[in-house]
């Protein structure tokens, strides 16, 4: 619990500082350097442990933000999944077919889910100035706050187990208290940025937010422990203390960071 105290007083300053203080362009490489960590955390996890498609792959996970930001040009996008082709096949024939292209494939895919779906945060980041100070916290700010709600509530008040095969750990009254907690997080967030940014904001969709956030904020933890479970390891990674990985800290923002772009440009929130 102290590393995580620790962690958290370091990393959540920094991205506020990323997010709101620094030049727009430093939103695209934050989520560059976490989707090429996540990434990694990924290979290794279901042992993709080629040298060089590792690197291909990682720089695949990093050009995506960066692509994102510069307006997610098709001939770009084609041309970068066309060298990553290219580079991947050649690799597999070098090595005379020693490569395993299941692992390939899951690797691609992770590349492409963790960094694409993180980069819900940098298309927020580009909205106008009002508008990109009152959303652009949301997709990060949500699910670490249901994470943190439901963990303490099931430390206190858990005794029904939830999914006890994929995490010992969590409960049924953990969940509900992660959708509690994601409730008041997006009523009290539009309630701080009302103030901040001078927008006005509609707390019924709010609420909304906040109960689908719980809802799939949850589900992205449980869906990256089955990963964790089929391959028998604890955590992705050891870069943060008392979390784990950048998996292990995020996977619930590779799926709510989505669902909030959609929720903002089907019910938006803040006008």
């Amino acid at each position: 619990m102290r590393n995580r105290v620790i962690v958290g007083c370091i990393g959540i300053p920094l991205i506020l500082v990323v997010l709101f203080v620094l030049p727009k362009p430093l939103t695209p490489t934050l989520i560059a350097v976490l989707s090429a960590v996540g990434t990694y955390e990924a290979m290794h996890a279901i042992g993709m442990n080629h040298p060089r498609i590792a690197l291909y792959t990682a720089v695949l996970a990093i050009i995506v933000p960066f692509w994102v930001y510069g307006g997610e040009s098709r001939v770009v996008a084609l041309t970068v999944l066309l060298v990553y082709l290219l580079l991947v096949f050649v690799e597999g024939f070098v090595s005379n077919f020693r490569v395993k292209i299941d692992r390939v494939g899951g690797a691609f895919f992770f590349a492409l889910i963790i960094s694409y779906c993180l980069s819900s945060v940098v298309r927020m980041g580009m909205l106008d100035d009002e508008m990109r100070t009152a959303c652009v916290l949301l997709p990060i700010a949500l699910p670490f706050v249901v994470d943190i709600a439901a963990m303490l509530t099931g430390m206190f008040l858990g005794k029904h187990p939830l999914v006890p095969e994929l995490s010992p750990k969590k409960t049924v009254e953990g969940a509900i208290g992660g959708l509690v907690g994601g409730v008041l997080t997006c009523v009290i967030y539009g309630l701080i940025f009302q103030k901040i940014a001078g927008v006005d904001a509609n707390f019924y969709f709010l609420a909304v937010y906040g109960i689908l956030g719980g809802v799939i904020s949850q589900v992205g933890d449980l869906a990256f422990s089955y990963i964790k479970r089929t391959r028998k390891i604890k955590d992705f990674g050891t870069l943060l203390p008392g979390h784990g990985g950048v998996l292990d800290r995020f996977d619930s923002v590779i799926f709510c960071a989505p669902l909030v772009e959609i929720l903002m440009a089907w019910i938006p929130a803040f006008k």
